[in-house]
Protein backbone atom coordinates (compact mmCIF):
# COMPACT_ATOMS: atom_id res chain seq x y z
CA UNK A 1 0.00 0.00 0.00
CA UNK A 2 3.28 2.29 0.08
CA UNK A 3 4.37 2.00 -2.78
CA UNK A 4 2.67 4.83 -4.31
CA UNK A 5 5.14 7.66 -5.73
CA UNK A 6 5.27 10.99 -4.73
CA UNK A 7 6.70 14.24 -6.05
CA UNK A 8 7.47 17.60 -4.54
CA UNK A 9 4.94 20.39 -6.24
CA UNK A 10 5.91 23.91 -5.50
CA UNK A 11 3.65 26.02 -4.14
CA UNK A 12 3.26 29.38 -2.25
CA UNK A 13 7.36 29.61 -1.97
CA UNK A 14 7.43 26.07 -0.65
CA UNK A 15 6.82 22.79 -1.20
CA UNK A 16 4.60 19.74 -0.85
CA UNK A 17 4.45 16.29 -1.04
CA UNK A 18 1.69 14.92 -3.24
CA UNK A 19 0.87 11.08 -4.10
CA UNK A 20 -1.27 10.29 -6.78
CA UNK A 21 -3.06 6.85 -7.32
CA UNK A 22 -6.10 5.70 -8.45
CA UNK A 23 -7.85 6.02 -12.38
CA UNK A 24 -10.84 7.29 -13.77
CA UNK A 25 -12.41 10.24 -15.28
CA UNK A 26 -13.08 12.45 -11.57
CA UNK A 27 -10.36 13.65 -9.20
CA UNK A 28 -10.63 13.20 -5.46
CA UNK A 29 -7.97 15.45 -3.25
CA UNK A 30 -7.64 14.53 0.39
CA UNK A 31 -6.96 17.13 3.08
CA UNK A 32 -5.79 15.33 6.44
CA UNK A 33 -6.34 16.43 10.03
CA UNK A 34 -3.66 18.29 12.42
CA UNK A 35 -0.79 15.81 13.25
CA UNK A 36 -1.09 13.67 10.00
CA UNK A 37 -0.25 13.58 6.70
CA UNK A 38 -1.28 11.71 3.60
CA UNK A 39 -1.01 8.14 4.79
CA UNK A 40 -4.28 8.81 7.11
CA UNK A 41 -5.83 8.14 3.98
CA UNK A 42 -4.37 4.73 3.06
CA UNK A 43 -7.44 3.21 3.94
CA UNK A 44 -9.62 5.01 1.91
CA UNK A 45 -7.83 5.82 -1.25
CA UNK A 46 -7.78 1.58 -2.79
CA UNK A 47 -11.17 1.17 -2.27
CA UNK A 48 -11.57 4.20 -4.60
CA UNK A 49 -9.21 3.53 -7.13
CA UNK A 50 -10.97 1.68 -9.96
CA UNK A 51 -12.87 4.60 -10.25
CA UNK A 52 -10.87 7.54 -9.72
CA UNK A 53 -8.07 9.83 -9.82
CA UNK A 54 -6.67 10.76 -6.21
CA UNK A 55 -4.48 13.29 -4.79
CA UNK A 56 -3.30 12.79 -0.81
CA UNK A 57 -0.45 15.46 0.20
CA UNK A 58 1.68 16.54 3.14
CA UNK A 59 1.47 20.22 3.89
CA UNK A 60 4.38 22.04 4.01
CA UNK A 61 6.98 21.40 7.25
CA UNK A 62 5.74 17.45 7.53
CA UNK A 63 6.37 14.39 6.17
CA UNK A 64 8.28 14.60 3.17
CA UNK A 65 7.39 17.88 2.54
CA UNK A 66 10.27 21.05 2.31
CA UNK A 67 10.38 23.36 5.38
CA UNK A 68 7.14 25.60 6.21
CA UNK A 69 9.63 28.32 5.92
CA UNK A 70 8.49 29.91 9.52
CA UNK A 71 4.63 29.04 10.97
CA UNK A 72 2.12 29.04 8.75
CA UNK A 73 -1.92 30.29 9.37
CA UNK A 74 -4.95 28.08 8.28
CA UNK A 75 -5.34 31.19 5.50
CA UNK A 76 -1.57 30.11 4.70
CA UNK A 77 -2.30 26.30 4.22
CA UNK A 78 -5.80 26.75 2.68
CA UNK A 79 -3.31 29.03 -0.02
CA UNK A 80 -0.92 25.80 -0.25
CA UNK A 81 -3.95 23.50 -0.99
CA UNK A 82 -5.67 26.08 -3.73
CA UNK A 83 -2.22 25.94 -5.62
CA UNK A 84 -1.59 22.18 -5.10
CA UNK A 85 -4.93 21.74 -6.87
CA UNK A 86 -4.16 24.23 -9.70
CA UNK A 87 -1.00 22.40 -10.56
CA UNK A 88 -2.04 18.38 -10.00
CA UNK A 89 -5.65 18.18 -11.17
CA UNK A 90 -6.91 19.48 -14.38
CA UNK A 91 -10.07 20.59 -13.49
CA UNK A 92 -12.84 19.74 -11.04
CA UNK A 93 -12.75 17.48 -7.98
CA UNK A 94 -14.42 16.44 -4.90
CA UNK A 95 -12.58 17.27 -1.74
CA UNK A 96 -12.76 14.99 1.40
CA UNK A 97 -11.24 17.02 4.53
CA UNK A 98 -10.82 15.39 8.43
CA UNK A 99 -10.52 17.27 11.79
CA UNK A 100 -8.17 20.56 11.37
CA UNK A 101 -8.45 19.87 7.21
CA UNK A 102 -11.77 20.91 7.27
CA UNK A 103 -10.62 24.67 8.50
CA UNK A 104 -8.14 24.83 5.88
CA UNK A 105 -10.81 23.24 2.91
CA UNK A 106 -13.85 25.57 3.70
CA UNK A 107 -10.78 28.35 4.07
CA UNK A 108 -9.97 27.06 0.21
CA UNK A 109 -13.40 26.37 -0.69
CA UNK A 110 -13.78 30.44 -0.87
CA UNK A 111 -11.00 30.20 -3.70
CA UNK A 112 -12.08 26.93 -5.69
CA UNK A 113 -15.42 28.28 -6.81
CA UNK A 114 -17.15 25.60 -9.26
CA UNK A 115 -13.80 24.01 -9.55
CA UNK A 116 -14.94 22.83 -6.12
CA UNK A 117 -17.82 19.70 -6.81
CA UNK A 118 -18.44 17.79 -3.48
CA UNK A 119 -17.21 18.63 -0.43
CA UNK A 120 -17.19 15.78 2.76
CA UNK A 121 -16.01 17.07 5.81
CA UNK A 122 -15.09 14.26 8.14
CA UNK A 123 -15.24 14.74 12.27
CA UNK A 124 -14.36 18.87 11.51
CA UNK A 125 -15.96 20.83 14.63
CA UNK A 126 -17.51 23.80 13.27
CA UNK A 127 -16.06 27.83 14.81
CA UNK A 128 -19.69 28.07 16.59
CA UNK A 129 -18.61 25.07 18.84
CA UNK A 130 -18.83 25.90 22.35
CA UNK A 131 -15.48 23.69 23.21
CA UNK A 132 -14.08 26.66 21.31
CA UNK A 133 -14.88 29.33 24.27
CA UNK A 134 -11.59 28.07 26.01
CA UNK A 135 -9.54 27.09 23.48
CA UNK A 136 -6.61 29.00 23.96
CA UNK A 137 -6.39 27.13 27.56
CA UNK A 138 -6.58 23.62 25.39
CA UNK A 139 -3.81 24.87 22.92
CA UNK A 140 -1.92 25.14 25.88
CA UNK A 141 -2.65 22.41 27.32
CA UNK A 142 -1.81 20.18 24.44
CA UNK A 143 1.38 21.78 23.50
CA UNK A 144 2.86 21.25 27.21
CA UNK A 145 1.65 17.34 26.21
CA UNK A 146 3.17 17.35 22.97
CA UNK A 147 6.26 19.10 24.01
CA UNK A 148 7.09 16.00 26.02
CA UNK A 149 6.50 13.79 23.57
CA UNK A 150 8.58 15.63 21.26
CA UNK A 151 11.35 15.48 23.52
CA UNK A 152 10.70 11.44 23.98
CA UNK A 153 10.19 10.42 20.56
CA UNK A 154 13.72 10.52 19.77
CA UNK A 155 13.64 7.32 21.78
CA UNK A 156 11.84 5.27 19.17
CA UNK A 157 10.35 2.55 21.85
CA UNK A 158 8.43 5.17 23.55
CA UNK A 159 7.29 6.57 19.84
CA UNK A 160 6.26 3.14 19.62
CA UNK A 161 4.62 3.01 22.96
CA UNK A 162 3.29 6.65 22.11
CA UNK A 163 1.62 5.90 18.84
CA UNK A 164 -0.28 2.97 19.83
CA UNK A 165 -3.30 3.68 19.11
CA UNK A 166 -2.55 4.49 15.27
CA UNK A 167 -1.00 1.13 15.29
CA UNK A 168 -4.09 -0.74 16.05
CA UNK A 169 -6.07 1.30 13.47
CA UNK A 170 -4.02 1.54 10.91
CA UNK A 171 -2.23 -1.03 8.35
CA UNK A 172 1.30 -2.26 9.43
CA UNK A 173 2.84 -0.57 6.25
CA UNK A 174 1.42 2.28 6.83
CA UNK A 175 1.75 2.95 10.25
CA UNK A 176 5.50 1.92 10.14
CA UNK A 177 5.66 5.08 7.50
CA UNK A 178 4.06 7.01 10.45
CA UNK A 179 6.02 5.99 12.66
CA UNK A 180 8.97 6.94 11.10
CA UNK A 181 7.56 10.50 9.80
CA UNK A 182 5.49 11.88 12.14
CA UNK A 183 6.18 10.38 15.35
CA UNK A 184 9.41 11.81 15.46
CA UNK A 185 10.78 15.25 16.77
CA UNK A 186 10.27 16.98 14.07
CA UNK A 187 6.80 15.32 13.15
CA UNK A 188 5.83 16.93 16.72
CA UNK A 189 7.17 19.86 16.32
CA UNK A 190 5.05 20.39 13.26
CA UNK A 191 1.67 18.95 14.83
CA UNK A 192 2.43 21.70 17.56
CA UNK A 193 2.54 24.29 14.88
CA UNK A 194 -0.73 23.24 13.54
CA UNK A 195 -2.18 23.09 16.93
CA UNK A 196 -1.38 27.05 17.35
CA UNK A 197 -2.40 27.72 14.28
CA UNK A 198 -6.15 26.26 14.88
CA UNK A 199 -6.11 28.57 18.00
CA UNK A 200 -5.09 31.51 16.21
CA UNK A 201 -7.49 30.96 13.28
CA UNK A 202 -11.01 30.42 15.78
CA UNK A 203 -11.35 33.90 16.57
CA UNK A 204 -10.76 35.07 12.42
CA UNK A 205 -13.46 32.26 11.78
CA UNK A 206 -15.86 33.74 14.24
CA UNK A 207 -15.68 36.91 13.12
CA UNK A 208 -15.10 36.36 9.57
CA UNK A 209 -16.77 32.48 8.60
CA UNK A 210 -16.13 31.92 5.17
CA UNK A 211 -18.59 32.00 2.96
CA UNK A 212 -20.80 28.52 2.76
CA UNK A 213 -19.45 26.14 -0.03
CA UNK A 214 -22.52 25.85 -2.83
CA UNK A 215 -21.41 22.36 -3.82
CA UNK A 216 -22.91 19.24 -2.87
CA UNK A 217 -21.93 18.66 1.10
CA UNK A 218 -21.71 15.60 3.71
CA UNK A 219 -20.69 16.35 7.36
CA UNK A 220 -20.01 13.17 9.70
CA UNK A 221 -20.36 13.03 13.12
CA UNK A 222 -18.61 10.45 14.81
CA UNK A 223 -20.54 9.33 17.88
CA UNK A 224 -18.02 7.72 20.48
CA UNK A 225 -16.66 9.78 22.62
CA UNK A 226 -13.86 9.86 24.89
CA UNK A 227 -14.28 8.80 28.54
CA UNK A 228 -15.96 12.08 30.34
CA UNK A 229 -16.47 13.88 27.62
CA UNK A 230 -19.59 12.81 26.77
CA UNK A 231 -21.77 15.96 27.04
CA UNK A 232 -18.94 18.12 25.53
CA UNK A 233 -18.78 15.52 22.17
CA UNK A 234 -22.66 15.81 22.00
CA UNK A 235 -22.41 19.86 21.96
CA UNK A 236 -20.10 19.06 18.79
CA UNK A 237 -21.95 17.12 17.16
CA UNK A 238 -25.18 19.48 17.59
CA UNK A 239 -23.23 22.63 15.99
CA UNK A 240 -21.67 19.47 13.08
CA UNK A 241 -25.48 19.05 12.25
CA UNK A 242 -26.39 23.07 12.43
CA UNK A 243 -24.03 23.59 10.38
CA UNK A 244 -24.60 20.96 7.73
CA UNK A 245 -28.04 22.03 7.83
CA UNK A 246 -26.80 25.96 7.01
CA UNK A 247 -25.12 24.29 3.75
CA UNK A 248 -27.50 24.93 0.34
CA UNK A 249 -26.95 21.38 -0.52
CA UNK A 250 -25.48 19.73 2.79
CA UNK A 251 -26.17 16.59 4.25
CA UNK A 252 -25.40 15.53 8.12
CA UNK A 253 -24.52 11.76 9.46
CA UNK A 254 -23.64 9.97 12.38
CA UNK A 255 -21.04 7.79 12.06
CA UNK A 256 -20.25 4.79 14.28
CA UNK A 257 -16.84 5.44 15.01
CA UNK A 258 -13.84 7.59 16.95
CA UNK A 259 -12.15 10.78 15.74
CA UNK A 260 -10.21 8.51 13.14
CA UNK A 261 -12.91 8.04 11.00
CA UNK A 262 -11.27 7.09 8.02
CA UNK A 263 -8.85 4.32 9.53
CA UNK A 264 -12.20 2.91 11.65
CA UNK A 265 -14.83 3.34 8.69
CA UNK A 266 -12.75 3.39 5.57
CA UNK A 267 -15.58 2.01 3.74
CA UNK A 268 -18.20 4.55 4.90
CA UNK A 269 -15.94 7.47 3.87
CA UNK A 270 -15.38 6.24 0.51
CA UNK A 271 -18.99 5.06 -0.10
CA UNK A 272 -19.88 8.94 0.73
CA UNK A 273 -16.48 10.36 -1.08
CA UNK A 274 -18.44 8.09 -3.89
CA UNK A 275 -21.95 9.35 -3.93
CA UNK A 276 -20.27 13.13 -4.08
CA UNK A 277 -18.58 11.61 -7.05
CA UNK A 278 -21.50 10.66 -8.34
CA UNK A 279 -23.49 13.62 -7.91
CA UNK A 280 -21.09 16.28 -9.59
CA UNK A 281 -20.98 13.85 -12.91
Amino acid sequence: MRDVRGRAVPVNGRHVYVEESGDGPSWVVFEAGGGCGRTCWDAVTPLLASGARLVTYDRAGRARSGPAGGPLGIDDLAADLVAMTEAVVPGEFVLVAHSMGGLVARRAAERLGPRLRGLLLADVLPETSPVYDTWDRTTEQVDRMLAVSQALSRFRPLARLFSGNVRRLFPADTYRTMLAEDFTPAGVAQTRSEVRAVAAAIPEFRARPPRLPECPAIVLSVTRAARGRERQHAANREHQRRYAESLPDGRHEDVSAGHLVQAEQPHLVADRTARLLHHAS
